[in-house]
């Protein structure tokens, strides 16, 4: 359970990073109240989910959803560029975080 709500952190992560871009500096009304209640809920998910898992862990786990998944995204929504180096970069996160909850 702990694990599922760890993921859901890094998911609400992933949508506040992108969540931030749509706020425009926090002028419009409706993607700035979505993108604090995702960051809220982000922290509380990560808080409960560090109950029973290692901080360490945990933490590179939330962060590296949140960087490959951000990073995604960017490229699907805002056509941002996808080079090879970006792809392997976040390729080396995702190794990074498959080696820590292995160990």
């Amino acid at each position: 359970m702990n694990w599922f709500l760890l993921i859901l952190a890094g998911l609400l992560e992933v949508g506040w990073a992108i969540g931030l871009k749509y706020t425009e500096g926090f002028t419009r009304p409706l993607p700035s109240v979505l993108t604090v209640a995702a960051i809220i809920l982000s922290m509380v998910f990560l808080g409960l989910a560090l109950k029973t898992l290692p901080v360490g862990t945990a933490y590179a786990v939330w962060v590296g959803i949140g960087i490959v998944g951000t990073f995604l995204l960017s490229v699907i929504l805002f056509n941002e560029p996808a080079s090879a180096l970006r792809i392997l970069s976040a390729l080396v996160i995702v190794a990074g975080i498959a080696g820590l909850k292995l160990t």
